[in-house]
C-alpha cells in the first residue's frame, strides 16, 4: 500500500472522494465535488504541477510507475466530470504517450495530440482545446511536449533543403514546422535535435501571446507555459526555455 507521501495530490482527492461515498449522505459528497479544484478554482500552483509531472517522468525512467487511477472503477469516478491539472500539446507520434510518460492517471492531464506538436497556424481545433482546458477548466498549466526523432521536423528540414513538394496536406503542415528549421540552421550539435527544441519554444511563445484567453492569464502569472523535449530511447523529458527549473 501507498504511503500518504507517494500518493499524488489528484489521488489523494480521488481517494478521499470515493470513501466520502461510502458514508456521505448524497448531499455532502456533492459539496465536496464542487469544492474540488476543478469547481472553486483552488488550484495547485502550476510550478508544482510541473514538478510532480517531472517527478512522474523519473518514475518513469527507473522503472518504478505507480500507474495510479487507470481502472475502469477510475474511469467511472470521473464520468460526470473532469479536473486536470495540466495541458500537454504532444505530437501524435505512436511512440509518445504523455500519461505513461509522465506516470499519471486518468484524468490528471488533458491531451492535445497533432503531429510535430504544432502550434502556430494549427487552426481553430488545436488552439480552442487548448483554451477550452485554460478557460472551462481552470488549468494553469501548459506543456508543450517535443520528441526526440520527431518525423514532423525531419520532414520540414527535408522538404527546405530539397526544394520539394509533399503530397496533400502533409505539405502543409511541414510547412508550419519550416520556421523552427531556419531559426534554428547554424546552432551547433544536431540540426534535427536543434530543429525539434525550437519547434517546442517557438509553440511556447505562441501559446504565451495568444489572445484572446492564454496571454492576459500567461502576463498575470496566473498561467504557466513550458516546454520539453522527451527522448524516445531513454524516456528523459528535458525541460527546454521557461520549463527548466
Amino acid at each position: 500500500m501507498k504511503t500518504l507521501s507517494h500518493v499524488s495530490r489528484r489521488e489523494f482527492v480521488t481517494l478521499a472522494t470515493a470513501a466520502l461515498s461510502l458514508v456521505a449522505p448524497k448531499g455532502v459528497l456533492a459539496m465536496t465535488q464542487k469544492e474540488t479544484p476543478g469547481k472553486t478554482g483552488a488550484r495547485v500552483s502550476p510550478d508544482d504541477t510541473w514538478r510532480d509531472l517531472l517527478n512522474g517522468n523519473e518514475r518513469f525512467v527507473k522503472g518504478t510507475p505507480s500507474s495510479p487511477r487507470r481502472s475502469p472503477e477510475d474511469f467511472r469516478g470521473l464520468a460526470e466530470s473532469q479536473y486536470p491539472e495540466a495541458v500537454v500539446v504532444s505530437c501524435a507520434d505512436s511512440r509518445v504517450a504523455p500519461e505513461i510518460l509522465f506516470d499519471v492517471g486518468i484524468g490528471d492531464i488533458f491531451v492535445v495530440r497533432v503531429a510535430g506538436n504544432v502550434v502556430g497556424g494549427a487552426g481553430a481545433v488545436v488552439k480552442g482545446s487548448i483554451e477550452y482546458a485554460i478557460a472551462e477548466l481552470n488549468v494553469n498549466l501548459i506543456v508543450v511536449l517535443g520528441h526526440s526523432g520527431c518525423g514532423a521536423v525531419k520532414a520540414a528540414k527535408q522538404h527546405i533543403d530539397a526544394k520539394d513538394s509533399l503530397p496533400g496536406a502533409i505539405n502543409g503542415l511541414v510547412e508550419l514546422i519550416e520556421p523552427a528549421v531556419t531559426q534554428s540552421k547554424g546552432e551547433p550539435g544536431d540540426a534535427l535535435e536543434n530543429a525539434i527544441r525550437k519547434n517546442v519554444e517557438i509553440g511556447v511563445e505562441r501559446l504565451k501571446g495568444l489572445e484572446p484567453i492564454l496571454a492576459p492569464r500567461a502576463k498575470q502569472d496566473t498561467l504557466k507555459v513550458v516546454g520539453a523535449v522527451y527522448d524516445l530511447r531513454t524516456g528523459i523529458v528535458t525541460p527546454v526555455g521557461s520549463g527548466k527549473s
